[in-house]
């Protein structure tokens, strides 16, 4: 992952050195806007800052203090989650000593204490603007940064963090150029190095090669994308590239992907081309490596600053401009670049982190000296739909006078933690700031309604915005899921033992307020179940605790083979066929809207289903449309889920005309339609025609909870950077607009 800014502590000038000012700003994306009356009204909140009236219990992030031996807010280190509640801090340089580091700290997030680790083998030297890769759930790959006299280094170094043990092994192939501020990634037994800052004068490498962890064997090298301090993830068998910096120095919005897949040169062993890097330091500068642009230096063994022995064996590699062009990467290559756009987020502006989870590129845009607290966010981007949404205003994450510097993450995308200082002087005679990396703010992704890595690790990306269980119920199930969804509900043809009913009638209409779900029974007035659905109590059994329960317990259900759940009758089904199948896809018969997905919602909720609750938080946040956002709102509601609340409030405001006139706005009870309107502030009014011209409705302002804007802009807005998930229901020929494609 790759953090960058724009203010004089952050991302630091390519050419500059330790102890140089660094002072490199760019100005922000010019936005178009348009100015042309409208005769539509739209509800305008008087003062947007203030949180929902029903809001008032949401999720918000807590900032925890840190202790022990607290590093200083270093700069271009690497920062690793490495399991079991642990985070590793490697390298870099003190931004007011200029002294660079070759220690190991590791950060506890159990009791929040800092330790400096005593670590033994081959020690690397000092070093900043590397990278570290989680390795076999116990190691870190470290590969390449610059040290202490800005030289560029080519080597790689495992770090055992369960022995505290450094090794280096003997690699073989051609070594590509020493570089700094590139992106790294493990993937299938592979350590992909992709761009980066290198050579005598410091220029952008638009290289890709891997180092085969099998055989440690470089592959050579190819031409993919220039950037530097961009990150780098894997995801549907696809290698993506986002932001970051271009040799022009330009902050890019661009998205840029490589099929590995596509290619038989990533999934063989590379060939042994030049020997061991023991042997090409003994070689002469004019040798075949020096052919290639490159020459070797070797290190000599001395101690810094730090007091650790640098490592004598490391290879740094000084390198020029290539004298011979290097043939495009195998696969198929794309790109995409985000102009602009209401849910877009600008990269020139604010400290942007990114990193991958669930299917999403995110991108945490928090507060720095460029960007106003309003501004900042945590938005996504959907890979499979690349669609930009916003996730969380900045106000529901960060707190004022933080500055955050490093973000880790999960391997389960599920958990994120962002690790700065405060910002603010003291209030004491010096009035100093001593920065520290002293803060934590841990963050619960699923939160935000994301699955985790866990449940989409190989989604198909053309058909699926779920994982690959969750697609169309026969073309991408597994083999048994398929074979368990040709039994459901088949009567007794497949032998199944039991019988569930649900409601014949939808319970609600415009008196009776929707509740949660008493606990399945099979007693009661029968008039108004519904037909019986037939299923296997083995399959229920294991898949569902609470009709285990009560199974194991002998109770009714046990003697009659029947149970009934009082909720109607499409969503019984939505959810047995969930039960046999692990889907909540879109299907002609089950999940057949978005209706039943929220009714699914509450049964998660009533019955403690985590993996479907994430299921339905998925599918329901982005897929929320006019007519159903209504019913998602309150059914969000009944089962406590704020965010999803919250986010279906904003889309309810942001579309009132519409939705109001809406089939599911008039199914709400009466109760759930004034609290649905009582969620805008109450100094709240309505406005239209030219005035919305002056308060900002045109032109890309921003109005109310959720960015309110009058159709004819949003459209206008649409062909200047990516639609918003929001806005799938517009006209199919504007899907594309704002978006370059390569």
């Amino acid at each position: 992952m790759a953090q960058y800014d724009t203010t004089p502590h952050g991302a630091p000038n390519p050419l500059s050195r330790p102890g140089n000012a660094l002072n490199s700003t760019l100005s922000p994306i010019a936005r178009p806007g348009s100015t042309t009356s409208s005769n539509n009204t739209y509800l305008l909140p008087i003062s947007p800052s203030k949180r929902l009236r029903t809001m008032s219990d949401t999720y918000k992030p807590k900032i925890a203090r840190t202790c022990g031996q607290r590093p200083a807010c270093l700069v271009n280190a690497s920062v690793t989650y490495c399991g079991n509640n642990q985070i590793y801090a490697f390298g870099g340089f003190d931004q007011y000593t200029d002294e660079v580091y070759n220690h190991v700290l590791r950060l506890d997030l159990n009791s929040l204490q800092w330790s400096l680790v005593d670590n033994f083998g081959d020690i690397p030297g000092v070093r900043m603007g590397h990278t570290a890769c989680l390795w076999q759930g116990s190691k870190l790959l470290i590969y390449g940064g610059e040290n202490e006299h800005r030289e560029y280094l080519s080597d790689v170094i495992v770090f055992d963090f369960r022995t505290a043990h450094w090794t280096q092994p003997e690699v073989r192939g051609p070594v590509p150029k020493g570089r700094a501020r590139h992106a790294a990634v493990v993937y299938d037994e592979k350590l992909f190095i992709i761009g980066g800052l290198a050579g005598t004068d410091t220029y952008t490498l638009d290289e890709i090669c891997y180092l085969d962890l099998r055989t440690w064997t470089w592959s050579r090298s190819w031409s993919f994308v220039g950037r530097f301090d961009h990150s780098a993830w894997v995801w549907g068998g696809r290698l993506w590239v986002y932001g970051g910096l271009g040799p022009d120095m330009e902050r890019t919005g661009e998205l840029w992907w490589l099929d590995l897949k596509s290619s038989p040169a990533f999934r063989t062993v590379p060939a042994q081309g030049i020997t061991d890097s023991h042997a090409a330091n003994e070689r002469s500068p004019t040798n075949t490596r020096a052919q290639l642009g490159q020459y070797v230096q070797p290190i000599n063994t001395s101690t810094g600053s730090s007091g650790y022995t640098a490592n004598s064996s490391s290879v740094q590699v000084r390198a020029s401009s290539s004298l011979f062009p290097k043939p495009v990467a195998p696969g198929a290559i794309s790109s995409m670049r985000f102009v602009s756009g209401p849910n877009v987020p600008s990269q020139a502006l604010g400290t942007h982190f990114h990193v991958y989870s669930s299917g999403n590129l995110l991108d945490f845009v928090t507060p720095a000296g460029t960007i106003r607290p309003s501004e900042c966010n945590l938005s996504s981007l959907e890979l499979d739909t690349l669609q930009w949404q916003k996730l969380a205003e900045g106000s529901e994450i960060f707190d004022l006078g933080y500055r955050w510097q490093y973000c880790a993450i999960n391997e389960d995308g599920t958990k994120a933690w962002l690790i700065g200082s405060v910002n603010e002087a003291p209030d004491n005679n010096t009035g100093i700031l001593e920065e520290y990396l002293s803060d934590v703010l841990p963050l619960d992704l699923r939160r935000f309604g994301l699955l985790g890595n866990g449940i989409d690790s190989e989604p198909n990306i053309e058909m699926s915005r779920l994982p690959a269980s969750d697609t169309h119920p026969t073309s991408t199930l597994t083999s048994l899921g398929a074979d368990l969804a040709s039994m459901f509900d088949r009567g007794n043809e497949t032998g199944s033992d039991f019988v569930i009913t649900g409601q014949k009638d939808d319970p609600i209409d415009d008196d009776v307020e929707y509740l949660p779900t008493a606990p399945a029974s099979s007693t009661g007035d029968t008039s108004h179940y519904s037909p019986p659905i037939h299923v296997h109590k083995i399959i229920l059994q294991a898949r569902w605790p609470h009709f285990n329960r009560v199974y194991n317990s002998q109770m009714a259900e046990f003697q009659t083979k029947k149970m009934h759940i009082p909720e109607p009758y499409p969503i019984v089904r939505a959810f047995l066929y969930y039960l046999y199948t692990d889907s909540i896809a879109l299907h002609p018969q089950y999940c057949a809207s978005l209706n039943d997905v929220a009714g699914l919602l509450v049964m998660a909720n009533v019955y403690d289903m985590p993996r479907l609750r994430l299921l339905c938080l998925y599918r329901l946040s982005r897929e929320l449309d006019v007519d159903h956002a209504a019913i998602v709102w309150e059914r969000a509601g009944v089962a406590n889920e704020e965010w999803l609340r919250r986010r279906a409030a904003s889309y309810c405001l942001t579309h009132w005309g519409r939705v109001v006139r809406s089939e599911g706005f008039r199914r709400l009870s009466r109760q759930s339609m004034v609290e649905l309107c009582e969620v805008i502030d109450i100094e709240g009014r309505v406005v239209g025609g030219e005035e919305l011209e002056i308060v900002g409705g045109l032109g890309g302002g921003k109005l109310g909870v959720g960015g309110l804007r009058s159709e004819p802009n949003r459209r206008r807005a649409s062909s200047h950077g990516v639609n918003p998930a929001d806005d799938r229901d517009e006209a199919d020929d504007s899907d594309d607009e704002g978006m370059d494609v390569n």
